[in-house]
């Protein structure tokens, strides 16, 4: 059976951002339980200008060329931030990038953990159907509400991931082991901006899925800790995934224990910046351990874990290419947090009371934004996308 994986992977996030020391002085925290307790030290900001929509389509067009534009027969977008409730996602970005007419698109939604199923469809599809392309996305905003307990880990961003035979980063193995069950812990009635949560009681429940499915892929697999290199984890806040690891590192001895923190710092370097993006959350952690790690080479085995509320997780292995750095953007991220526009708090209330709300007509104030693709308005109740 050949080689499947992800071939390409690609990050967007919009150009505002606060800093967390700020946020936390205009709380009324101590900064120190933002930056150590929660684990985060910036957060991405969505102008009117953005949407999931854009964000995706964003981070895809830096990542393919125009020949796998045309090849390109499945469109996948993950997303608990969905912008209609009937017309998918994923057909707006078909025709922003102009991929191929002859293709599926489709939207998938289950909390956080949505891009994790979409990437092993596209597995599975390429599989089934050898030399197609699948394009599976992940974008997502994560908004709580200002003056919220959950105000701390908002973010936003989308993830890009080209799923092909041979791919240049990973092999998606066959060794997934996943559960579901109806947990009250978060959810967002279709009436509501702003999601509801019991965020200890998430805490509690991500942290229990996660120890069950490790438990449940050792006796299916019977390895252990000791076979893996690294793992990434789905990082609402970037402590949570931390918590999750230490769950497990008795397992270890001491020098794996300190080889496995090393690249798990790796592993949140872009997340502490981002915040939460939901079901883009643990691929941008992927994404942060693959440029940041030292130590990583082919062969090397990783575990990756996603969680999403309501509850589902899922936990399976991915073993690195050779070459797999040349599947990253050079200097993507780099570029993306130079060039980031810092905004006090007040301004970020502002924007983030500024977004697209009800249906008369209106047109936003692109000049500012420099996405090459960007939310123009509403009109006649559709949302105006455009390339600037």
């Amino acid at each position: 059976m050949a080689v499947i994986g992800i071939d390409k992977m690609s990050f967007f996030s919009p150009h505002q951002y606060i800093d967390m020391v700020d946020l936390a002085n205009a709380r009324n925290e101590e900064p120190d339980k933002y930056l150590i307790g929660i684990g985060e030290t910036e957060q991405a900001v969505v102008p009117p200008t953005q949407d999931v929509v854009t964000m995706a389509a964003n981070a895809a067009d830096q990542l393919l060329t125009a020949e796998e534009r045309a090849e390109i027969d499945t469109i996948i977008f993950a997303t608990e931030s969905g912008i209609d409730n009937s017309k998918s996602a994923a057909v707006y970005v078909q025709r922003l990038l102009g991929l191929n007419e002859y293709a599926r698109t489709i939207e998938m939604k289950q909390a956080c953990y949505a891009g994790t199923y979409g990437l092993m469809q596209a597995r599975d599809y390429v599989a089934l159907h050898p030399g197609s392309k699948v394009l599976v996305m992940a974008s997502d905003i994560a908004r709580y509400g200002l003056h919220t307990p959950g105000e701390v880990t908002q973010g936003a961003g989308a993830v890009a991931m080209l799923v092909t035979e041979n791919p240049r980063i990973l092999e998606l193995n066959r060794d997934n082991q996943f559960m579901s069950r109806d947990v009250m812990d978060f959810w967002r009635p279709v009436y509501a901006e702003e999601a509801l949560v019991d965020g200890k009681y998430s805490a509690e429940v991500y942290r229990e899925f996660f120890r069950d499915l490790w438990s449940r892929y050792k006796e299916k697999t019977g390895r252990s800790i000791n076979d893996f290199k690294a793992y990434a984890f789905h990082l609402p806040f970037t402590k949570m995934g931390l918590k999750a690891l230490r769950d497990i590192l008795p397992e270890a001895d001491e020098a794996k224990q300190a080889d496995l923190l090393n690249e798990f710092e790796a592993s949140r370097v872009y997340n502490k910046r981002i915040g939460n993006l939901y079901t883009g959350s643990v691929y941008l952690s992927l994404y942060s351990l693959l440029a940041n790690s030292e130590d990583l080479a082919a062969g090397d085995r990783l575990g990756i874990f996603s969680y999403g509320s309501g509850a589902e997780g899922e936990f399976y292995s991915a073993i690195l290419q050779p070459n797999f750095r040349d599947g990253l953007i050079a200097g993507q991220m780099d570029a993306l947090f130079e060039k980031r526009e810092y905004l006090t708090i007040p301004a970020y209330e502002e924007v983030f009371m500024a977004g697209l709300h009800g249906s008369e007509d209106r047109e936003f104030d692109i000049s500012a934004d420099p996405a090459k693709f960007v939310l123009a308005g509403l009109k006649d109740q559709q949302r105006q996308y455009v390339a600037h």
